[in-house]
Order: structure tokens, then sequence, then C-alpha cells
């Protein structure tokens, strides 16, 4: 069977989900396997944050995965999609088609065009329904309303938390890095998952912070107070498999006692991690120690604080990170007593749209910082890279070390999420940011008379702070986003490098609708899960200013086969979004810690005070041209 003709199979079963009843094929007539299924009611939300429905996720996912053959996964799936709830389906489908090896070279459909009401406000949705019932005959485009106004400072960054594209990488980065993965049913292991949970939502922190920057914003202030009175927020959204609304959050609220966990034990699992950060080691669950040390502690963190299966205590460590979301996502009905739905918090799709979601993983990353903050910071010896010189880098766009950003439209088709009662296409036209294409030119020297492998990084983090101070080193670390990631052989004498922004190994270069999908793009054997996982390219660079706001571009060399786990040789299996999705079945091809160098505290006082030859520091200007 071809992977076109999977794909066949498998799509339909992503269509139309969010008008299934709750009618289901009774336990006599299911497969014997999924007799136990469907404990979570159509139309809840499912949360992979929440223990009882992760659990449930887990229980389909073993039963799928395990599954004969594709005929009988295909079986598997079309009665568990009649039975079980319509979010857990899928989610659990999705996970399994990325994992099984039947499934290798079937791309996903977007999750913005299987749950359109997740990532368009209500107000919208509604204006589609009624212009294709008054205008059945024809294709309908209708345009996206706003969510706010510039009463509330936030709004201003709606455009990126709200962005459809980056809430999409989020659900699908939790697809291919599920919380409770089984490395001994699947037999395959998920390399440094804790720490890529950490660096990625670091990263997503540093974005937020520059486009803050960008629009006059201070800094975000981290959760860190489990008493405090949190800001209010309106998500605009309606979920259509129950009809209600995702919650709002009234302004003045504070974080509530559930049924399942109270806010006591937030404190106490927050005190126990940081206590074992101060000893530098965990308690395991068989009463053994584990040492938080320099090659596997920040690892080991990220299993305990999300809390993911992986955890070696989750009993005493509990789950700190998704039980968070969840509290986030109830405190305006905690005991259930008005039957609301949680707010956009509880959900992988939508809880970046909640300003609350970067305030709470800044407090995550406070925790990581502070493990980090017990290594030793990276000496000269560390940092360098003995007979390379990377003797200058530059952005080459329009004009020279500037990048111009704007407003694009683009569209998104409802029709395969939403039944309207009509054959033609109904689209959203939406706004998005994104930046005109330019590349980098970076001349490197090689003075050791034979070839070397290299690792070219290249980060770009603000000059200034909110109140045009220099940032100083220590603090502007924390602000650098990885631009890109690359292997390059070295000549000896000089070498010039022109590597297209397209290119970063942080970015998804292009997502595949429903349409191009059913036509047969996307289906590639040698594809992977992984080619669908990435920071969208369009979000690449932050806003900036009308005027230009000055960023630095960072690039640095280091030795590629110290650097590659599997040596110099290796070619990496669908390396598109490598840096904050690994490679398939593989080690993550890094042996440095991820955000390397800017991962640990430093003493300089200057940013040149850590240049070392292999590195170098360019002035850039970011300019908003909307």
């Amino acid at each position: 069977m071809t992977v076109k003709e999977k794909a066949d199979r498998i799509l339909p079963l992503f269509e139309q989900l969010t008008t299934l009843t709750r009618h289901q094929l009774p336990p006599e007539e299911r497969d014997p396997r999924l007799v136990h299924a469907g404990r979570l009611p159509r139309g809840t939300l499912f949360s992979c944050f929440h223990e009882k429905h992760l659990e449930e996720a887990t229980e389909l996912f073993e039963i799928l995965y395990a599954a004969k053959d594709f005929d009988d996964f295909i079986k598997l799936s079309t009665q568990a999609r009649d039975v079980v709830n319509e979010g857990l389906f899928v989610y659990v489908f999705s996970v399994a088609v990325v994992h099984r090896d039947d499934c290798r070279g079937v791309t996903l459909p977007p999750i913005q065009e299987v749950f359109p009401d997740r990532f368009i406000p209500a107000e919208t949705i509604n204006l589609a329904t009624k212009e294709a019932k008054n205008h059945s005959n024809d294709d309908v485009v209708v345009p996206s309303q706003t969510t706010g106004n510039i009463l509330d400072p936030e709004y201003k960054l709606a455009y990126f938390g709200e962005d459809i594209k980056v809430n999409a990488h989020h659900w699908y980065w939790h697809v291919v890095y599920p919380a409770n993965w089984n490395e001994e049913l699947t037999d395959k292991v998920k390399d440094r998952k804790g720490e890529l949970f950490y660096y990625m939502h670091q990263q997503m922190c540093a974005r937020y912070d520059c486009e803050r920057l960008s629009n006059g914003l201070n800094r975000m202030i981290p959760f860190h107070n489990f008493e405090e009175k949190l800001e209010g927020y309106a998500p605009h959204l309606t979920s259509l498999v129950s009809g209600l609304h995702y919650a709002s959050r009234p302004q003045g609220f504070s974080l509530r006692d559930l049924p399942d966990v109270n806010v006591q034990n937030m404190e106490r699992w927050r005190e126990r991690i940081l206590e074992a950060i101060d000893l530098q080691h965990v308690h395991a669950a068989n009463g053994s120690e584990i040492a938080l040390d320099e090659a596997h502690g920040a690892d080991i963190l990220g299993t305990i604080i999300e809390a993911s299966s992986s955890s070696p205590n989750k009993e005493f460590y509990g789950s700190l990170h998704n039980w968070g979301h969840v509290m986030m996502a109830r405190m305006h009905d905690p005991d259930g007593r008005f039957q609301e739905n949680p707010g956009v918090m509880s959900d992988t799709s939508t809880s970046l749209r909640d300003p609350i979601f970067y305030r709470w993983h800044r407090f995550v990353d406070n925790i990581f910082q502070q493990y980090k903050a017990t290594l030793h910071p990276y000496t000269q010896e560390d940092l360098s890279f003995p007979g390379i010189k990377v003797l200058s880098a530059q952005v080459n766009a329009r004009q020279a070390n500037v990048v111009t950003t704007y407003m694009k439209d683009d569209l998104l088709d409802l029709s395969h999420g939403i039944n309207f009662g009509t054959g033609h296409k109904v689209h959203v036209e939406y706004h998005h940011l994104d930046h005109e294409p330019f590349s980098l030119i970076i001349n490197i020297e090689n003075d050791s008379g034979t070839a070397k492998h290299a690792t070219i990084r290249v980060f770009l983090g603000p000059k200034y702070d909110e109140l045009g101070n220099r940032l100083a080193p220590d603090d502007q670390r924390r602000l650098m986003i990885e631009l890109d990631k690359f292997h390059k052989e070295l000549a000896p004498g000089k070498n010039v490098i022109n590597r297209n922004a397209i290119e970063s190994s942080v970015t998804l270069s292009h997502t595949y609708t429903f349409d191009e999908l059913k036509s047969g793009q996307g289906a590639n054997e040698n594809s992977t899960e992984y080619c669908s996982c990435g920071w969208p390219e369009n979000m690449l660079v932050p806003r900036g200013t009308h005027k230009g706001m000055e960023f630095q571009l960072f690039v640095m060399a280091t030795d590629y086969t110290k650097d590659n786990p599997e040596g110099a040789s290796v070619k990496t299996i669908c390396s598109d979004a490598v840096s904050y999705c690994g490679a398939k079945d593989q080690k993550y091809p890094d042996r440095k810690p991820m955000g390397f160098p800017f991962d640990r505290p430093t003493t300089a006082r200057t940013a040149e005070e850590l240049l070392t030859d292999n590195m170098t520091l360019t002035d850039v200007k970011i300019k908003f041209a909307g």
C-alpha cells in the first residue's frame, strides 16, 4: 500500500469532528479491545495536562499502537472515533499516526483545519455560518474579528499569542513529545525529552519578551506567588463540540483548590524541586539518589517538572507544570458546580493565547535557571574552537543588516472541520506577522591547515531593555532567540557561508493543508513525523519597531565532531526543525546543552568580554512596516 493510499484512509477520520453526535457504539458492538473506551464524555474539553484525561488517552494510544497491521489500526481508529471524546480521539490518533512504523510518510492535517473553533474567534465562525447559509452556491470568505482593544496593553501582542501557526506548533510539539511516552511499549527513545521540554518553552518566553520590547512594553513579570491575584483574559472562543465558551478569567482571581489537586500540593512540589536543586540530587521512587549533574540535570528536571512518565518519583515531586495549566484554566469554576468549560490554558492548541501562559512558563524557566546557576560558568576553553576565526556576519536583505517585518493576509479553510451544509468552501481571512526574505553571510577563517567540521550556531537578541539601557550579558542571554544551527565543512583558509533564513533549523517552512494532502502532496516515504514539527517560518524574527529596533546577531562556530553524538558523517533524518523537535529515532544531534552558550549564567560585564575568536556579534535592526 502506498503512502498516498494510507493517507486517503487516515485523512477522513480527521474531518467533520465538530459535528459528531453523542450517539455511541454500544459496548457489545465494539471490538473487545475498545470495550472500556469512552469514559470522558463527548463535548468535554480534553486536556493532555489533566491526569485523568491523560490516563484514558494513554490507554487508547496503547491499543491503537499495538494494532496488528494497518487495516486493524484503521478499523480500531474508526470505531474509537465513534466512541471516545472528540479532542481525546484527535490527540491519540495523531500520536499513533506519528509513531507507527506503517504510517511513516503520512503527514497529519493541520490542527487549525481539524478544529478551527480553537483558533478563530466565535464571532467570526458565527459570521461564516450566516454567510455560508445566505450564499450556499458560492465560496465564502469572511474577515477574522478582533478580540479586544487598546484598553488592555496586552492586546498589542494579540498578533503573537493568537497566531494560528504558533498555537498549532505548540499542539504538534506535545503530539511528538507526549507526556506519557512509554519507551518499553514503543521501543522508541525520546532522547533528552525533558531538556527539550525546558528549551522549547524557554525559547517561547524569550520570543514573547522580544515582542513585548518591540511594542514598548516591559518584560513580563514571572508568575511566582500561588496566592497572587491574576490579570483577566477573555479568549472569544466557543467550542463547537459542546456549544460552551472557553471560559474567561475575571481580573483579580487567584488559584483555587480543585477536586484532584490543591494549591498546597503545588507549593509543596515546588519546594521539593528547589530543594533537589540545592542538594544537587533528586530522590528516586526506589529510595536511591540521582545526581543533577552537568550531563543529565536539565533532562531529569524536565521530566519531574512537566511531569512525564519518565519522572523518577512522580508521587514525591508531583506534576507542577501540568496541574498549573489545569488550575489556571479552572479558577472561575474550581469544583465544577456551574459545569463551565475550562479556559484556554487547559489545551495545548489554545493556551498560548493567554498572557498568563508566558508568565507561568517564565516561572518554570526560573526553576531551571536556578539549576543552571549551580553549574560553573563557561570558560574560554569551553567556548573556543582552536584554529577557527569567525571574521564577520551580515544580514543580507534589501538593506544590509536591516530586516523588515510586516502584516500579511492569509486564508484558513473552515470546511473540513465544520459542516456548513454546503459543498462550497468557507474561508476566514486573517492577518499574521511575516518578514522579508533574508540570508546570512558569514565569513570564517580556518587556520588549522586541514578541513574542519563545524557547527554554526546563530542567535538573535535585543540590545537594549525597556528603558533604553544596554542589557547586561546575563540579562540579554535569556532573551537570545536561536535562529539557526547547522553543520558546515570548513576548508583551510577563508570560507564564505551564505545561509538562507528559510533553511533555519527551528522553523517549519511549509504546512500542508487538507486539500494539498488529499491531492497527494506531503506523502513521502522518506519524511517523518518531525517534518511537521517546528516554529512557523513567518514568525522567525520578532516584530521590531517602526523606526527600527536594535538587536544583536550572534554567530559561533564549534567543533561538530565533538558536538554530534553520531560523529561527523551521520545524516539526520528530517531535520527541518531539529532544534525544537530533535531527529527521528536518533539521539538529539548536538551534545552541547540546548541553548549553548547562553544556557548558563555569566559573570561578564559586557558582551565583548564573552567573545572568543570563533564568535562574532553584529548590530542589526528590525523595522516594522505595518
